[in-house]
């Protein structure tokens, strides 16, 4: 226990000292030298340009002039977890700090988001800080908003709201489903939708972004009760459960090239269904949250600890794949039934995957490894993750 708790304080200090802000895996077009090229108009040479940086285990930010900036999915993350830590402080226990200084960060944080919005939207809503080329089939500029990044600074905001009780942070939330009904778009799956990931066309048949989708409307149904929210997240949350396989997986997405089942975004989809019954206390799809629940801990954990980004092959191990696994087991209330995996599964990835400076790594390869120290993608979510797990022990 002593290391995990080492391990975050290490965790802590380094992203407080770095103001919450870095790079990402995706953020090679920000590369002020590649802005400057006629290659940033064609799409093969943006998708070279993202791949190269994502896949290089050299850092070549630095000098192709690419900035350390905040992420507004990581500060949703940060902010997240610092709320996680209100709570243990709220119980007496200052050892992850005082409340007093935990509320001051969760204020902090809680302003940045709300002056990173998207604009010109129904709704409040946010994007990536970089364009992003997926594949050759679309583009997001930077600041399009998308429902995954929108769902993480939309749910943290609700979570800060009920620490600093500032209306700010409810309003701003509260819009977010403004956002979700009249941007996003519907694909007719399965007799019912798929939320779309972006108002732009591309990626519209994706099992966790309307997931996340439904979940934004829900956690607005728990304060609005409006009936018209919890009538389209009822359609979307049960078209998911349609597409769910007879073992409990489901495939990332409906396009040819989406059909892989990986760790995390299962994790997402389970931390959606579960909130579904929390609010609506319809017991319809617990059955699918239980047969999900018995795939997801069968097939992406190896004995000693190991996450598994795919369900059928070892590498590479991404860092989301053991944060992910804390943060559902505290949600899903199944932590103490797998204490012993999550304890596992934490230690392998510190004994791993975190460097001396206390970031975490991005991904681990068989042959080469990746160990930038990625903000959001590692370190925010590993942050909330661990903040989840000390919530688990610590605070209830």
């Amino acid at each position: 226990m002593e290391n995990f708790k080492s391990s975050f304080f290490k965790l802590k200090i380094y992203c407080e000292q770095e103001n919450f802000a870095g790079w990402d895996p995706y953020d090679g077009l920000n590369s002020k030298f590649f802005q400057v090229l006629p290659l940033k108009k064609w799409d093969l040479a943006r998708l070279a340009w993202i791949q190269g940086f994502k896949r290089s285990p050299i850092n070549f930010r630095p000098l192709f002039g690419v900035p350390k900036e905040h992420n507004n999915m990581g500060l949703g993350l940060f902010l997240s977890g610092y709320c996680q830590l209100y709570e243990i402080a709220q119980t007496g226990n200052h050892q992850f700090g005082s409340a007093e200084e935990i509320f001051t960060k969760i204020k902090y944080l809680s302003d940045l988001i709300l002056s990173y919005q998207s604009k010109g939207f129904s709704g409040s809503c946010w994007g990536y800080n970089f364009d992003w080329q997926a594949r050759r089939l679309f583009l997001f500029p930077a600041h399009t908003p998308n429902v995954v990044v929108t769902a993480f600074c939309t749910e943290a905001l609700f979570e800060a709201y009920e620490i600093t009780k500032d209306n700010k942070l409810l309003e701003t939330a509260l819009s977010a489903s403004e956002f979700v009904c009249n941007d996003l778009k519907r694909s007719k799956v399965k007799g019912g939708f798929l939320f779309s990931y972006s108002p732009i066309d591309g990626n519209n048949t994706v099992y966790n972004a309307s997931l996340l989708g439904a979940k934004i409307l829900l956690l607005n149904y728990k304060y609005t009760r409006d009936e018209v929210l919890l009538d389209l997240s009822k359609e979307a949350i049960y078209t998911a459960v349609k597409g769910q396989k007879q073992d409990g997986s489901w495939v990332y997405g409906l396009l040819p090239i989406q059909n892989w089942i990986d760790s995390f975004h299962t994790g997402f989809n389970l931390n959606a269904l579960q909130l579904y019954v929390e609010i609506t206390g319809d017991h319809g799809v617990v059955e699918s949250i239980e047969k999900g629940m018995i795939f997801y801990l069968k097939n992406f954990f190896l004995e000693n600890g190991m996450p598994k980004y795919y369900h059928d092959r070892t590498y590479p191990v991404d860092i989301h794949c053991p944060g992910q696994l804390l943060i559902t087991l505290n949600k899903l209330e199944k932590f103490n039934e797998h204490k012993e995996l999550a304890n596992r599964v934490l230690n392998w990835t510190i004994k791993n995957m975190q460097d001396d400076k206390g970031y975490f790594y991005y991904q681990l390869k068989k042959r080469w490894s990746s160990k930038i120290p990625y903000m959001r993608w590692s370190n925010a979510f590993m942050f909330s993750a661990m903040s989840n797990y000390l919530l688990a022990t610590h605070g209830k």
